[in-house]
């Protein structure tokens, strides 16, 4: 109605006709004064208006968060609660905020049909792929997250992987019947590589997982091939895991890493879900008295790995028992394993032994050799390496 008015208006100016700003005030229903107003030029109120918000302060540091590859909304919304400020505001005013300033595309979503079970019947396992961040030193992390969920209680266990081989499957699922007390009657699988054999259009579960599944008394079943709904209770998971790439340059040992994905664990545990209304926490107090009970620790330490998996860093060392090791410069990056044989840490890439160490309370235990040759290269006088390495070694010792 303003806008007609406001035509009418200047139509009356360009025609050199004074209005009847009375009787257009009746018409419009609208005090005379607003009318005239509108003639001398009043476009009426701003349909958008840009007050001045609490979160204006954040908006680079959003902005930043954001434009990380994986990250959402959500993830910024988490960050920012747990590392910045408590007292921002609700999700749904940081989704207005972001909406309002245009720092986010909005992105469409399909639905799919929802499948629910008893307590204790199902879990859904799925494997979130190669994530990538940074630390503040800017190395890459790279690894694997195994998701588990009880599909009545919504109750989720991320394990923190660095490869996706069948005994990493064996090991997150008996951290995850560890962490939630008991093994449920079946668990929905997609076609991963380590439990699944393709032939042809025909899939076989292998014997080995067969043979596990046996002695953990759980069915083994498999979600229809491009029906990726049907075990979307885990996938959704993967929405969480994004709340992980915020913390880009903000951690920085592995194990700060891993602690940060149990700190989002048991988040998305105490969050209330979409879907059932309650916390996965509350519901799971009751599904876990329906879980089936572990088997003997006999059978459970046969399918235990007796080593530990870790990626060497740029100081060419690796950490074991907050104490750190070192290894020949040229696997720094590499994932490599760590075994412990009486007093002594092994350290393998794939099969090859690359490094021995007695077992020590010091922090730092670099070999002479291991530490000469990351020093070459970085010393413009190569004859002094052998040198200064041996000083610095022993300040260390004296230091640490």
């Amino acid at each position: 109605m303003e806008q007609k008015l406001i035509t009418q208006l200047k139509i009356l100016k360009l025609s050199n006709v004074k209005p009847n700003f009375a009787e257009l005030a009746r018409i419009y229903d609208l005090d005379w004064r607003t009318v005239k107003k509108y003639y001398d030029g009043y476009d009426g109120k701003p349909k958008h208006h840009s007050k001045p918000s609490k979160l204006d302060k954040y908006k680079q540091l959003i902005t930043k968060k954001l434009a990380i590859k994986g990250s959402n909304v959500r993830a910024v919304y988490e960050f920012i609660i747990d590392e910045v400020d408590p007292d921002i505001g609700t999700y749904s005013n940081f989704q207005k905020y972001i909406k309002s300033r245009g720092l986010k595309p909005k992105k469409n979503s399909t639905g799919h049909p929802r499948f629910e079970t008893e307590p204790g019947v199902q879990a859904q396992v799925d494997w979130k792929e190669d994530i990538s961040i940074a630390n503040c030193y800017g190395e890459i992390f790279t690894f694997q997250v195994f998701d588990y969920k009880l599909g009545y209680s919504r109750y989720p266990i991320f394990t923190y992987k660095l490869y996706k081989t069948r005994q990493d499957v064996f090991d997150c699922l008996i951290t995850s019947f560890k962490a939630t007390g008991g093994v449920p009657r079946e668990i929905l699988f997609d076609n991963m590589a380590s439990v699944v054999d393709l032939k042809g259009n025909h899939r076989h579960v292998n014997e080995k997982m067969r043979t596990f599944a046996k002695d953990f008394n759980f069915k083994i079943k498999l979600c229809k091939p491009r029906h990726a709904y049907t075990k979307g209770k885990v996938e959704s998971l993967n929405k969480f895991l994004s709340w992980l790439y915020p913390y880009q340059g903000e951690f920085e040992t592995e194990e700060q890493l891993i602690a940060i994905l149990e700190k989002i664990n048991q988040k998305v545990c105490k969050r209330i879900c979409d879907e059932t209304g309650v916390q996965p926490l509350l519901l799971f107090q009751k599904e876990k008295e329906y879980l089936q009970s572990l088997p003997s620790n006999e059978v459970i330490e046969s399918y235990l790995p007796h080593d530990r998996q870790t990626t060497v860093r740029k100081d060419s060392m690796v950490t074991f028992n907050k104490c750190k090791y070192s290894v020949p410069p040229a696997y720094i990056g590499k994932p490599v394993r760590l075994q412990v044989k009486s007093d002594k840490l092994c350290i393998y890439y794939s099969t090859d032994l690359i490094a021995e160490h007695l077992l020590t309370n010091k922090r730092l235990n670099y070999r002479s050799e291991d530490y000469k040759k990351l020093l070459n290269g970085k010393i413009k006088d190569a004859d002094s390496i052998e040198e200064m390495a041996e000083e610095n070694l022993k300040r260390m010792d004296l230091l640490l």
